[in-house]
C-alpha cells in the first residue's frame, strides 16, 4: 500500500505554497528516509473502500511505520462500502473513526496550524502524556502517567483531542486515580472546557456475554482456594463465580449482573491483582442481590460479599473499584463529574429504596475513608456501619472474610446485627459520653463542684468551674476590677491555675503593681496608701517578678485601634495551647471594637459576640470573667445594679453562667466603707453556687479581699 499527496475536492482549493506547507504524507519506508521529521498532515488513498469518498485530513506526529494491510478491518474487500481506519499500537487502544464526520473548509483551515498542534504536543508531553499516536475527535485510550494503570497496566486513560488540534481534555477512570484535567494551545481554554462535555458523553458501553469473556466454570483448584475461605460451593454458584484462562494461568472472574444481563466482569489472581474489564458499566457486585430491599449492606471487595452470604446476608454488595487513600477534603461533586463514584450514580435507583445501608467497609484508614466517601453520598443519616472484633490485644480484624475464616458465620452476623449509628456531625447520643458521665459522677477530675474562691463567705454561692462565662458588673468605682484580680490570684495560690488578662483600663506597670501587693501582701511602694505598713523588699520584688511571669500572659493591643473580640479570643486561644492558661479575663466589654453590620442591631450583636465567648471557654475548658459596665443610672439611691443594667444588652444576663454585681458602701453611716458586697445574681449550676449576697472586707494598702470575722 502507498500513500500520495493527490490534488483532490479539498487540497484543490489550497494554493501551491500553501500544499507546500502540508507535511509529508504516509509513503514506502524508502521515501520516509528522505521526509523532515515534523508535524504531518496528510491525506489517505488506500483500498477501494475510500474510494468514492473525499479524503480526509488528520492531524498526527507518529514516528512513521510501514502500516500492514491487516490493520485496515474490512468485512468485504470486494464491496465499496465504508469501513473505519483501525489502528492497532503497542500503548494504545484501538481508535476508530467510524461515524466521525467529514472535515468542513473551516476546520482544515484550523488544522493547517501546525505550530499550536506542537504548542499543544509540548504542554501535553510536559504532563506525560504523549500523543504521536492519537487521532483528533475520537477518544484516545493510554496509560495514565500517574497510576500507571494500576497492577494490571490497564489503558485506563482517556484523552480527547478536539477536532481541530487545539485542546485536550483527559480522564482515567481508575477509581483509585481519577486525574483529569484539560489544556489548550491558546491562551483561552474555552475549547478544552467544552470539549470536556463531549469528552464526558462520549464514552460507550461494550456488550459482554459469558461467552466473549471465554468465563469457564470454576475448576478444582479454584473451589479448593474458595474452600479455605470458607466460600461454599452453593454460594459460588448462586452468584456465578468463575474462571478465566489468563495467560499461563487460571484467574478468578466476578460477573457483574444488572436484572439478569452482564454488564462487567472483575478478575483476581493468586497474587491478590485485580483489573476488570474496559469500557464496561461500573454497578455494585451483586446488584441484583439489593433489588427491593430496605436494608442493604455495602462491603469493600467481592471476597466480602461473598462471606456476608455464607453470615446468612443476601442483600449484600461490593463496590468495584476499592478503596480511596483518604477522604476527599473537597465538597462532593455533580453526578456527572464523581467519576470515581460513578457506580453509586449507576445504582442510584436501588440506593434510594433503602432506608438503612449498612456500611461494612475495612477497618484499614483507606476503608475508613471509602466508608466516609459512601456516607457523604447516599446520606448519613441513613448509615449504620460495622465495627470489627479485636483480634488481640492490639489489631481487629480487617473484613468481613477475616471474621469469617477465624470466628466463623455466627461470629460475623452478630458483627453486622450490631451495626451502630453513622456518626453525623453535631448529632450524638449519651452513649458516647459515658466516659466523661462515668468521670463526673466518680469525681474523678477533682473539679466537679469548681474551684473554691479562698473565700468562706462565697463558698455555698459561687465556685469557678472550666468552661463558664462568669458576667462581672458594678457601679464605677465599686471594686469590679480589684476583685477579680484578688479572686485569680487566690486560685493561682490554692489550684495552681494560669490566667491571660486582657485589662484594657489598667497600665501594664501599675497592674503588676496591684497584683503583686495581692500576692505579696505588702505595699509596692513606701507612700501614703501604705500607712505604717512595710514595703516588700527586694528579694520579694524578685520573687515576685517571677510569679508574674509565670502565672499572667497579658493581651494588648499597642496601637491606636480597638481590639475585637475575635482577636482577643484568637490570642487567648494560642495562650491555652502555649502556656496552659485556665481563666481568661476581659476587662470591660466597652474597651472593645463593636463595629456590626448596618442591618444588625446591638441585641443581635451582644448574643452572636457571647455566643463566641462562650464556646470558646467551653472548648478550651478556660472559665471566662467578663467585665461590663452598667448603663447611666438615673436617681440611684446608692444600691447595687442589676444584671439587666448592664450596657448594651439583656442578653449579658441570658447567656452567662454566672452573674456578679460587685458593690461598695460608700455611706459611711450605713456601715464601714471597706465592705464590700458580692452579689450573686445567677448561676446556671447549681452544684456550683446559688443566688445570693456575700460580704468580704477590703484592705486598701494590699488590695486584698479577706472574710468578715
Amino acid at each position: 500500500m502507498r500513500f500520495l499527496l493527490q490534488h483532490n475536492p479539498i487540497a484543490g482549493s489550497f494554493s501551491h505554497s500553501r500544499l507546500h506547507k502540508l507535511s509529508y504524507l504516509f509513503m514506502d519506508s524508502s521515501t520516509l528516509k528522505t521526509a523532515a521529521a515534523s508535524t504531518r498532515l496528510f491525506t489517505i488513498n488506500s483500498s477501494p473502500c475510500f474510494a468514492s469518498s473525499p479524503r480526509r485530513l488528520i492531524t498526527t506526529s507518529l514516528a512513521f511505520k510501514r502500516i500492514n494491510n491487516n490493520n485496515y478491518k474490512n468485512d468485504d474487500d470486494n464491496n465499496n462500502n465504508h469501513h473505519p481506519l483501525t489502528l492497532r499500537t503497542k500503548d494504545l487502544s484501538s481508535v476508530s473513526y467510524r461515524n466521525h464526520p467529514t472535515p468542513t473548509s473551516e476546520t482544515e483551515e484550523k488544522m493547517l496550524d501546525s505550530r499550536s498542534w506542537e504548542i499543544l504536543k509540548i504542554k501535553l508531553k510536559q504532563l506525560g502524556l504523549d500523543i504521536g499516536r492519537c487521532a483528533p475527535g475520537v477518544e484516545n485510550r493510554m496509560l495514565c502517567p500517574k497510576c500507571n494503570g494500576g497492577d494490571s497496566e490497564e489503558l485506563s486513560l482517556s484523552l480527547f483531542l478536539d477536532e481541530d488540534g487545539f485542546s485536550a481534555v483527559w480522564m482515567c477512570f481508575r477509581a483509585k486515580c481519577g486525574w483529569k484535567g484539560s489544556t489548550s494551545a491558546l491562551v483561552d481554554n474555552n475549547r478544552s472546557q467544552s470539549s470536556l462535555k463531549k469528552f464526558s458523553k462520549m464514552k460507550t458501553i461494550r456488550e459482554i456475554t459469558e461467552d466473549s469473556l471465554e468465563l469457564e466454570p470454576l475448576g478444582n483448584e479454584l473451589r479448593a482456594y474458595f474452600a479455605e475461605r470458607l466460600i461454599s460451593a452453593e454460594t459460588l454458584r448462586r452468584n456465578r463465580v468463575m474462571q478465566k484462562r489468563h495467560g499461563h494461568e487460571v484467574v478468578i472472574a466476578f460477573p457483574y449482573w444488572r436484572n439478569g444481563k452482564l454488564v462487567n466482569c472483575k478478575y483476581r489472581d493468586f497474587n491478590k491483582k485485580f483489573w476488570q474489564e474496559k469500557d464496561t458499566e461500573k454497578v455494585f457486585y451483586g446488584l441484583d442481590d439489593i433489588e427491593g430491599e430496605s436494608d442493604i449492606i455495602i462491603v469493600e471487595g467481592e471476597m466480602d460479599k461473598l462471606s456476608m452470604e455464607e453470615a446468612g446476608f443476601l442483600n449484600c454488595v461490593s463496590v468495584p473499584d476499592g478503596a480511596p487513600s483518604s477522604v476527599s477534603k473537597k465538597n462532593v461533586p455533580s453526578e456527572e463529574q464523581d467519576t470515581k463514584y460513578q457506580y453509586l450514580w449507576n445504582c442510584k435507583m436501588y440506593l434510594k429504596q433503602a432506608s438503612r445501608i449498612i456500611l461494612a467497609t475495612d477497618g484499614d484508614p483507606p476503608g475508613q475513608a471509602l466508608a466516609e466517601e459512601l456516607a457523604r453520598r447516599v446520606g448519613r443519616e441513613r448509615c449504620w456501619r460495622v465495627r470489627w472484633p479485636k483480634k488481640n490485644d492490639v489489631d481487629h480484624f480487617k473484613d468481613a472474610n477475616e471474621v469469617l475464616m477465624y470466628l466463623g458465620p455466627g461470629a460475623l452476623k452478630e458483627v453486622v446485627e450490631n451495626a451502630e449509628l453513622y456518626p453525623i456531625m453535631g448529632l450524638f447520643n449519651f452513649r458516647d459520653y459515658f466516659d466523661e458521665i462515668d468521670a463526673y459522677y466518680h469525681r474523678t477530675s477533682g473539679d466537679e463542684f469548681g474551684i473554691s474562691t479562698g473565700w468562706r463567705a462565697l463558698n455555698e454561692l459561687y465556685n469557678v468551674l472550666p468552661g463558664e462565662l462568669t458576667i462581672v458588673t458594678g457601679v464605677p468605682n465599686s471594686g469590679k476590677s480589684e476583685w477579680i484580680d484578688a479572686l485569680i490570684c487566690n486560685i493561682n495560690e490554692h489550684a495552681g491555675w494560669k490566667f491571660v488578662l486582657c485589662s484594657m483600663e489598667n497600665k501594664v506597670r501599675e497592674h503588676a503593681r496591684k497584683l503583686l501587693e495581692k500576692h505579696i501582701k505588702k505595699p509596692f511602694f513606701e507612700a501614703n496608701y501604705g500607712g505604717s505598713a512595710e514595703r516588700m523588699t527586694v528579694e520579694e520584688f524578685e520573687q515576685g517578678k517571677a510569679w508574674l511571669s509565670n502565672t499572667f500572659s497579658l493581651i494588648r493591643c499597642e496601637n491606636d485601634s480597638l481590639p475585637s473580640i475575635k482577636w482577643v479570643l484568637d490570642l487567648a486561644k494560642a495562650a491555652v495551647l502555649r502556656h496552659g492558661v485556665r481563666g481568661l479575663v476581659i476587662d470591660p466589654y466597652n474597651e472593645l471594637d463593636h463595629q456590626r453590620p448596618v442591618s444588625q442591631t446591638e441585641t443581635e450583636y451582644v448574643s452572636q459576640m457571647l455566643t463566641m465567648v462562650k464556646r470558646f471557654a467551653q472548648h478550651h475548658a478556660c472559665h471566662v470573667w467578663f467585665v461590663a459596665h452598667p448603663r447611666q443610672l438615673h436617681n440611684w439611691v446608692g444600691e447595687p445594679p442589676n444584671l439587666y443594667d448592664i450596657s448594651g444588652s439583656a442578653h449579658f444576663i441570658n447567656k452567662c453562667d454566672n452573674g456578679i454585681v460587685i458593690h461598695r458602701n460608700r455611706d459611711p453611716e450605713a456601715g464601714p466603707i471597706d465592705r464590700v458586697q458580692v452579689c450573686v445574681r445567677k448561676v446556671r449550676n447549681k452544684v456550683v453556687g446559688t443566688i445570693g449576697e456575700a460580704f468580704l472586707s477590703y484592705n486598701r494598702v494590699t488590695g486584698e479581699y479577706m472574710d468578715i470575722v
